[in-house]
């Protein structure tokens, strides 16, 4: 079984194919390496692939104390599977909580990322829905405490941004509840409570988010609700960033739209790889709408 071993000493499972340029993919709180299933046989024909497991997500170790869950140790195991791999630089593509992990790599490792893909990222960051955010993250945590991950597994996937994978593909909606079912309540009790509860809202890094230039593509599917607004903050925001709106798609949009998602995310890295990828043109951003005077 290939794992890297992280600075406070977690264990992460990691599989990887292809060779060529490093990209790697960072998974979200309802999905582990095997939702990028659909990416790794993609991009493998000319990238080297890694997709790995967070930390609580057998068979990556599970840490038994809530405090060796938090958005810098997310942000940090991305660092560690890098060195552990001896990857000097990669493309970065996450997708939910392993997006945001994905931004703050970017944030602080600037010169280890060559892009970053932010897939439904800012989930619950509007000041209007951190309140609520978390606290449907601690009864969902209390749910599954009192539950186990199996028995709510069903529920969590049929939330208002799931049903549309649902309607789309019920075979692959099936196999992402019984790929739910299978992750550990601990690690998932854990993650809430030490990384998804207690993240800083995206609109509280404005000026660092203002000087990130690692080119990068914000991805959203438009009837993922609590993504739509924080999607165009960070496109509006971050001097390197494109928008992608995927039509009638909610939050795992690479399991819903997998050759779309594909395609935007392959234009995306050829531009980078190619060096044409730029910042935005200042001037777009003009009060005038109809010339520059």
């Amino acid at each position: 079984m290939a794992t890297i071993t992280t600075d406070d000493g977690i264990e992460l499972y990691y599989e990887e194919a292809g060779d060529g340029i490093p990209m790697v993919f960072v998974h979200e709180f309802a999905g582990d390496y095997r939702s990028f299933e659909p990416q790794m046989r993609h991009f493998a024909r000319r990238y080297r692939c890694i997709a790995y497991n967070a930390r609580g997500y057998p068979p990556s170790q599970v840490p038994e104390a809530v405090a060796a869950y938090s958005q810098d140790r997310a942000r940090d195991d991305i660092l560690a599977l890098l060195d552990g791999l001896s990857i000097a630089r990669g493309h970065i593509v996450g997708v939910s909580m392993g997006s945001l992990a994905a931004l703050h790599f970017g944030l602080h490792y600037p010169d280890r990322a060559l892009s970053l893909v932010l897939g439904g990222c800012g989930y619950g960051a509007l000041a209007s829905e951190q309140e609520q955010f978390r606290s449907e993250s601690a009864s969902f945590a209390q749910k599954i405490d009192a539950e186990g991950m199996p028995n709510v597994a069903a529920d969590y996937g049929s939330g208002p941004s799931r049903v549309q994978l649902e309607n789309k593909d019920p075979r692959g909606f099936a196999e992402f509840v019984a790929m739910l079912a299978e992750h550990s309540s601990l690690g998932s009790t854990n993650t809430l409570r030490g990384v998804q509860m207690n993240r800083p809202s995206i609109y509280d890094m404005k000026e660092s988010l203002a000087a990130l230039t690692v080119p990068t593509l914000v991805m959203a599917g438009d009837e993922d609700e609590p993504c739509l607004d924080a999607s165009l903050y960070l496109k509006r925001t971050i001097p390197s960033a494109g928008l992608a709106l995927l039509p009638k798609t909610g939050h795992a949009l690479n399991l819903e739209e997998p050759d779309l998602f594909n395609r935007l995310v392959d234009d995306f890295v050829h531009q980078v790889d190619a060096g044409r990828w730029h910042l935005r043109d200042p001037r777009s951003l003009g009060h005038s709408m109809l010339s520059q005077n």
